[in-house]
């Protein structure tokens, strides 16, 4: 009986898990932060995550269904892209936008560039850049914890001297107890997320640490007043930062594949958000840090790629 091998291109390294279960990971390790979202802005934040959840999947079915795809829905990748472009929104973002945001990051940013793996954005990012520039007072109607008062003033636009107001404690920072979109309130829950996915391997410390080191050290350095800690923990406790840093900007398809790759990605993301903070009009830089990251990273792995192995130097 004749042998047969298959025959197949590098790599030739297998692991355990699968799309669908680093997906669950992940849904897992935001689990935390929706919870403290809920329990600070009311039930109405339940809503938006779940339009943003079903809406993405629904975009997905019925895109694969219309092209005569196969289903990919079980692989759980529309269902955390939904929950991240939820999580982007304010507890008073209206659903039918959340809902539009999803089928963006699904039709457009994933689907038109041939389905997950193949994007060369971050879906969930560049839905909330294409809902905070078609409703721009919507997305930035901020709600006041425990009360349903609106305001479109964040520690973030205050640190960063674009608004006078008074700033929160570090503590109701770091729990949660202050104005913002519903995935970035509670920073101790999307720590306890990291810590998560760090445990089960999924992703690695250095992009999340880097970038927001970074942040960190530039916003201390560059306070006005010598080496200011306070400043930096303000700043790397305001905005989107660490959801931004530990869920999207680790994304295995836009970021580099290589170790020092990634160092300059997120030291450069770092960068890109401190500028924007400290001189841009905007308050927050997170969004624009990343996609541009995502466009360069192509570039990145092109010039910072480790040797082949076996390859020898050319002949002079």
């Amino acid at each position: 009986m004749e042998r047969k091998f298959k025959v197949s291109l590098s790599p030739h390294v297998r692991a355990e898990q699968s799309t669908s279960t680093i997906m669950t990971d992940v849904v897992i390790a935001l689990l935390p932060a929706c919870i403290m979202a809920v329990y600070f802005y009311g039930f109405s934040v339940a809503l938006v995550l779940a339009v943003g959840v079903i809406s993405a999947v629904a975009a997905e079915y019925a895109w694969n269904f219309f092209t005569k795809k196969p289903q990919t829905i079980s692989d759980m990748s529309a269902a955390v892209t939904g929950l991240l472009v939820a999580m982007n929104a304010t507890s008073k973002t209206p659903w039918w936008v959340v809902m539009l945001g999803s089928f963006f990051a699904i039709i457009v940013c994933k689907q038109f560039f041939g389905g997950l793996g193949q994007n060369f954005i971050n879906p969930a990012m560049a839905a909330r850049a294409f809902m905070l520039a078609s409703w721009p007072t919507r997305m930035t109607a901020f709600t006041v914890p425990f009360t349903d008062t609106l305001t479109s003033a964040t520690p973030l636009m205050t640190i960063y001297g674009k608004t006078a107001g008074e700033l929160p404690t570090l503590m109701q920072m770091f729990v949660g107890n202050m104005a913002g979109c519903i995935g970035e309130v509670s920073k101790v829950a999307l720590l306890l997320g990291f810590v998560y996915l760090l445990f089960r391997k999924v992703i690695s410390w250095r992009i999340p640490v880097i970038f927001i080191g970074t942040v960190f050290v530039l916003s201390a350095a560059f306070a006005g007043s010598g080496f200011d800690v306070t400043t930096g923990l303000y700043a790397i406790l305001s905005g989107g930062l660490i959801m931004g840093a530990v869920f999207m900007a680790t994304d295995y398809v836009t970021s580099p594949l290589t170790t020092w790759g990634q160092n300059l990605y997120a030291l450069l993301c770092g960068v890109i958000v401190f500028l924007i903070r400290k001189f841009g009009a905007l308050p927050e830089g997170v969004t624009y840090a990343i996609l541009l990251m995502n466009i360069a990273s192509p570039l990145i792995d092109k010039y910072i790629k480790p040797k082949k192995y076996g390859e020898v130097a050319k002949a002079k």
